[in-house]
């Protein structure tokens, strides 16, 4: 679907790869719709759109929040209408060992981004299918694909968007609405920042596929959105490695075991 002329609404647009997004979204031409908890920081990306001449209207919610979430998109759809492309970025989470994750922090792992996905996505949806187009954009992890040691929520979590976009493929075949999942590998946001110790865990196989930036993986992203693909992996080198997990998974398997991070004593 193209960019340019559509509404797109981006959840976590505040930082990284969201608010990358959001820019880039609105130099292609499309007007851009913000959802984030944090509305400092939302109104911060939507002053940037404008001032490269680009239009975005900001909705600070906490996404965790069925109702909060009800109560944004009917103003959503009152002020501007339900949206031609529904990116769910939003995403939270520490990678840590089951023993260290106190159980509080695993439902939040869960409600965003799955639940969050989830209600944003059923709450949008009738308007979107009474159209009869439209495309909802899941950005996920190579988490939902591999296991790695020392991230058991987090992957739970990961995994739990990737049956939601599975399903949503099968739930909406026939209806003129598109489903895309994205797997980034490494980006340099700020994640690392805001779940400090993360970055220490992440398997070396990983590392050496190498980093990109929140900005070169929202150019790929709106390329493979307008490419209308069905799956989005970044940077192409991680392609290669999730071909071999079509072919060999267990391999795959034990590279992440093997090289991701050990318990501690």
């Amino acid at each position: 679907m193209k960019v340019n002329g559509r509404t797109v609404l981006i959840t976590g647009a505040s930082y990284g790869i969201g608010a990358a997004l959001a820019r880039a979204t609105a130099r292609a031409g499309g007007q851009v719709l913000l959802l984030a908890r944090t509305s400092e920081a939302l109104e911060q990306v939507a002053a940037e759109v404008r001032a490269g001449g680009g239009q975005a209207h900001v909705y600070p919610v906490d996404l965790a929040d069925p109702a909060a979430v009800e109560r944004v998109v009917q103003l959503v759809e009152a002020e501007v209408g339900a949206p031609d492309i529904l990116i769910n970025n939003a995403g939270i989470g520490r990678w840590l060992f089951l023993e260290e994750t106190d159980p509080a922090e695993a439902q939040a792992m869960m409600a965003v981004p799955y639940f969050a996905a989830f209600y944003v996505t059923r709450a949008f949806l009738p308007a979107m299918l009474r159209r009869r187009s439209g495309q909802i954009v899941n950005i996920n992890s190579p988490a939902s694909l591999v296991a790695w040691p020392g991230a058991t929520a987090y992957t739970a979590a990961r995994w739990a968007l990737r049956g939601f976009t599975e399903a949503l493929h099968a739930d909406l075949r026939g209806t003129g609405l598109r489903v895309t999942a994205v797997i980034p590998g490494k980006v340099s946001s700020t994640y690392f920042t805001h779940n400090p110790g993360t970055e220490a865990r992440a398997p070396w196989i990983a590392k050496l596929l190498g980093t990109i930036t929140p900005e070169q993986a929202a150019a790929e992203i709106l390329r493979g959105i307008e490419r209308d693909q069905r799956q989005i992996v970044l940077p192409g080198r991680y392609r290669l490695l999730y071909m071999v997990h079509r072919i060999w998974p267990g391999l795959v398997r034990w590279l992440a075991a093997a090289t991701g991070v050990r318990r501690p004593a």
